[in-house]
């Protein structure tokens, strides 16, 4: 008779456990229904960034672009001189006379002196900007008059009474007034292909952004040809004296061609009012505001607004957990 054997069973370490749900399930689950009790937090936040941004952007005051498209003007009165010196070889550099580069390397000097300090100091002292540069705040369509603040400058007494650290004038010096235009209200645009120049003024009154822009251009034309104007002098008074030193004939006649071209070309910079720029569009008033773009202000604000709502629901949820 055969011996039954006993069912031996083995012992687990640990008692079988339920298959957990996947936990990217229930932290979206439970995400999902954090932001759903905290809608009201979102919604609120929200709403005040959104009143926020609107309040915001009609406190901003409008501004004005006025802008004039310009060419480089023709310099045909140094092609004769040019190809004169290229006929006598180094005369001309024996001589210490400089004919000139071509209109691109005027053009470029032209846009370099237009931000310098000392053309920019310049032309706000010579019109007398320094009030509606640095005063203004906004502009007054109603009665067609800059508003200025009171307290920065005090109309009244014709006065600056502006709030400034100690040891410093309430008037505001020339490198202040240099970089609130050449950063805020000047720009400038050089298309390449064309070699045309935009010239644009940014203010809050239309009639100022389009003076100050024709001001700009003649004041800059009228800067180029006093300077050609008296390096072609100095060009003639030189050319004289060595005309005196020398007894050669060649060098002599030389010296006299020469001198005409430059006398020439004297003649030429005096009767052209528009020396380095011809005006192709000149500047107009503005009609229409340039800045602020309330709409987008208003939209970026209220979307910070909602995602800031996000975020402070996003941290409760895991400080919670």
């Amino acid at each position: 008779m055969s011996k039954q054997i006993p069912e031996q069973h083995y012992q687990y370490p640990y008692p079988p456990q339920p298959m957990a749900a996947s936990d990217d399930e229930i932290d979206v689950k439970e995400l999902f229904l954090a932001f759903w009790k905290g809608k009201w937090i979102i919604l609120l936040t929200t709403i005040i960034f959104a009143a926020g941004g609107v309040f915001y952007a009609r406190s901003l005051p409008n501004i004005y672009k006025a802008e004039a498209v310009l060419a480089p003007a023709q310099e045909s009165g140094k092609s004769g001189l040019a190809s004169m010196a290229a006929q006598f070889g180094g005369l001309a550099s024996l001589a210490g006379i400089n004919i000139g580069g071509s209109g691109t390397d005027n053009t470029a000097m032209a846009l370099a002196i237009l931000q310098s300090r000392k053309f920019i100091n310049a032309f706000i002292n010579k019109h007398d900007l320094l009030v509606p540069l640095m005063a203004a705040k906004q502009w007054n369509a109603e009665s067609n008059k800059l508003v200025i603040d009171s307290e920065v400058y005090n109309s009244s007494t014709q006065e600056w009474v502006r709030e400034v650290e100690p040891g410093q004038s309430p008037t505001p010096t020339d490198w202040e007034a240099y970089r609130v235009f050449k950063e805020e209200i000047l720009s400038i645009e050089e298309a390449k292909d064309s070699g045309l120049v935009i010239f644009s003024v940014n203010h809050y009154s239309p009639e100022i952004a389009q003076q100050w822009v024709t001001w700009l251009v003649g004041d800059l034309n009228a800067w180029m040809k006093d300077n050609s104007l008296a390096k072609t002098k100095r060009n003639i008074g030189y050319l004289e004296q060595q005309l005196e030193k020398t007894k050669i004939a060649d060098m002599r006649s030389v010296f006299y061609q020469l001198i005409e071209e430059q006398t020439k070309n004297l003649m030429l910079a005096e009767v052209e009012e528009e020396f380095v720029f011809q005006t192709v569009d000149p500047a107009v008033i503005p009609e229409e505001k340039a800045m602020p773009r309330r709409a987008l202000i208003c939209f970026v604000v209220t979307l910070f607004g909602g995602m800031l709502g996000v975020v402070v629901v996003m941290i409760r949820f895991a400080f919670r957990n």
